[in-house]
């Protein structure tokens, strides 16, 4: 099962924006189509509020109830939370959940350096995590993700990053790419099938080569070469 996260505001308590939910319905549909041969199942989270709110970390606490509500309707499936922008930082720090076994963020919204806590990282041990970010992200820091991805590494080795050179937030240049990576990650991560070899190599490598990975172009075309 992928639990996809979009993105969404700092502060706002008002209710979700449709179209920060419409806009991952195609990647949604992408990875289905990639899982479909295995049953992977992919559901994008309605929030309640689309802020992050401070302390009350409202898509993170979604997260986890979306994850209750999988196991009680599934049973006991694999989870992948797969988020973008705020919707990254709520996987990963939803990445605790019993159900959870791997954690995709891309273009993860996180604290500024100047803020008095750290995000925490010890709730990603034991689990697969991945982070993809565009080098020329203008409106959530690369630098920020690569940081919280060194503190990720100590706690849990089975991490890595990987970053879109020249684009930007929304990761539409390279989209096709993006998309491929995403697939690979989670049919890995959910069905114990081999990643492709640039994954495999992200995640075996030390600091900092595994965590500056550059996502080359063409990534998906043969994928285990």
């Amino acid at each position: 099962m992928v639990l996809l996260l979009p993105d969404g505001e700092a502060d706002s308590r008002r209710r979700p924006s449709a179209l920060s939910y419409a806009i991952q319905l195609p990647f949604a549909r992408a990875l289905a189509r990639a899982g479909e041969g295995d049953g992977l199942a992919v559901h994008v989270l309605r929030y309640r509020c689309r802020g992050w709110n401070a302390d009350d970390a409202h898509p993170a606490a979604d997260a986890a109830w979306a994850a209750d509500e999988v196991q009680r309707l599934y049973g006991d499936v694999p989870v992948c939370l797969v988020g973008h922008g705020m919707g990254g930082r709520a996987a990963l720090r939803a990445a605790g959940h019993g159900a959870v076994t791997s954690v995709l963020a891309m273009a993860p919204w996180l604290p500024e350096r100047t803020a008095a806590e750290p995000e925490p990282v010890k709730q990603l041990m034991g689990r697969r995590v991945l982070i993809v970010h565009g080098t020329n992200d203008e409106r959530t820091d690369p630098e920020l993700s690569y940081r919280l991805a060194e503190r990720a590494k100590k706690a849990n080795r089975d991490t890595c990053r990987f970053e879109v050179h020249s684009d930007g937030h929304a990761l539409r240049q390279h989209r096709s790419e993006v998309v491929a990576l995403a697939a690979d990650f989670v049919r890995g991560s959910l069905f114990a099938r081999s990643y492709a070899r640039p994954v495999a190599d992200a995640l075996a490598a030390p600091p900092p080569l595994g965590l500056r990975m550059p996502l080359a172009a063409g990534f998906g075309r043969s994928l285990r070469h």
